[in-house]
């Protein structure tokens, strides 16, 4: 027998549709990251991007357990002194609430250029609509996989 590697005639790429809606922020970025990467698949192959397109929609509400929503999120201007922080709960409400998903999806796959090849297959938008209907993606359901995966407002 000898270890199946994928080529890019190999590959076939889907479009996935996933509702963030009540679904907690680590295991949806969980979900996603691993269909970024194509790990769902029986023919994945560590370095090929071979996963799949994935739309998430309703990026501001999803859910954070414990304090989280209270925890910093980093970034350094590049000048002196140039650190800045918000909260999630900051940015969430604020122009854009996508932005915490982006973060949990990125840093949920590994830290090279494969990885940020794979991150612009990722499109998340803050609202219900997007305007990839013309590619027919099928829905994935996070909130049925587990029952961990939402959380009940409180």
């Amino acid at each position: 027998m000898k270890t199946f590697s994928a080529t890019p005639a190999d590959i076939d790429k889907k479009w996935v549709v996933v509702d963030a809606e009540g679904v907690v922020l680590g295991r949806l970025a969980s979900i996603v990251a691993s269909r970024l990467r194509g790990k769902h698949k029986p023919s994945f192959t560590p370095h090929m991007d071979m996963g799949d397109n994935v739309i998430v929609i309703n990026a501001d509400k999803v859910q954070l357990t414990g304090k989280k929503r209270q925890e910093n999120f980093y970034w350094h201007t590049g000048h002196p002194g140039g650190i800045k922080a918000r909260t999630k709960e900051q940015i969430l409400e604020g122009a854009h609430p996508e932005r915490v998903v982006f973060q949990a999806v990125k840093r949920m796959l590994p830290g090279n250029r494969l990885a940020k090849q794979q991150l612009t297959n990722l499109r998340i938008y803050a609202g219900a609509e997007h305007p990839h209907e013309a590619q027919s993606p099928e829905t994935l359901d996070v909130k049925g996989m587990n029952s961990k995966n939402t959380r009940m407002a409180k």
